[in-house]
């Protein structure tokens, strides 16, 4: 009797404890994704926290940032497209973000396209004189506020001005880089010096060293020369392509200076 009674109580522990056993799996599954959640959320909320505070600037005021899964969704608007760049930068170094979606509109005054692209010529024309200005080819284009810097720079100093001067200009809405840094030689910066004596030196062509605006612009890449500007004859033009290919040492002289439009040819 004794031991039909223990035998019964020892089942009894046996199978409650495989129904507790049996019952912790699916209790932990089904706390899961509820949990899951809770920390996902508290996370892009601490993310979130984190880059907003690195936007604690008034230029940022407007400025909106959201977080999911780590990707940092940047909305509102700025004055200058400058202020756009670098919320993006700031919210790159937070804590936690993988990723950055840039959807700030840069607002401020409305510029038509051609003055624009005019005032922005204006300014890089007069950028970096003084330190090799007419080594600078670099070009703008204009389409609906978006701005377009091609050509040519001398140095990564000469290209970071252009692009740091078109992004704190108002009206611009945004911006791409393509100006191409022509590549760095001791060769090649004797070949500069030597095309713009040649080219500089000749009575003819000495009055576009005057006006900053007005250079005849010289770029080289590994010996090969290209000549950009504006001039005011097929005669200059001529002139500063056999000047420039005279010099020694360079390979091949590509002219692509433009002839200024007479006044006649104006009117047709």
């Amino acid at each position: 009797m004794i031991w039909t009674m223990r035998n019964t109580s020892a089942g009894l522990v046996a199978a409650t404890l495989a129904g507790v056993l049996l019952s912790l799996p699916q209790a932990a599954l089904s706390q899961s994704p509820s949990s899951s959640a809770s920390a996902s959320t508290q996370t892009d909320d601490t993310v979130g926290s984190s880059a907003s505070a690195r936007l604690d600037k008034k230029q940022f005021r407007d400025v909106k940032v959201s977080v999911d899964n780590a990707l940092a969704t940047l909305t509102g608007t700025v004055n200058l497209y400058v202020d756009k760049a670098d919320a993006e930068k700031r919210v790159r170094k937070a804590k936690g973000v993988t990723a950055v979606r840039n959807l700030i509109e840069v607002a401020g005054p409305r510029i038509s396209d051609h003055d624009l692209q005019a005032k922005l010529a204006e300014k890089l024309a007069y950028d970096r004189v003084g330190y090799g200005n007419a080594f600078n080819a670099i070009t703008v284009s204009v389409e609906n506020g978006f701005v377009t810097l091609g050509g040519h720079a001398r140095t990564y100093v000469d290209r970071d001005s252009a692009l740091a001067l078109a992004a704190t200009t108002s009206g611009v809405r945004d911006m791409a880089d393509e100006i191409q840094v022509d590549p760095t030689s001791v060769t090649d910066d004797q070949t500069r010096m030597a095309v713009a004596r040649a080219v500089y030196g000749y009575p003819s062509l000495s009055k576009y060293a005057i006006d900053p605006v007005k250079p005849i612009r010289i770029s080289v890449q590994n010996g090969h020369v290209e000549l950009y500007g504006l001039v005011d004859s097929q005669a200059d033009k001529d002139t500063a392509y056999t000047r420039a290919n005279g010099v020694p040492g360079v390979f091949e002289v590509k002219n692509y200076l433009q002839v200024a439009e007479q006044p006649a040819k104006k009117q047709k």
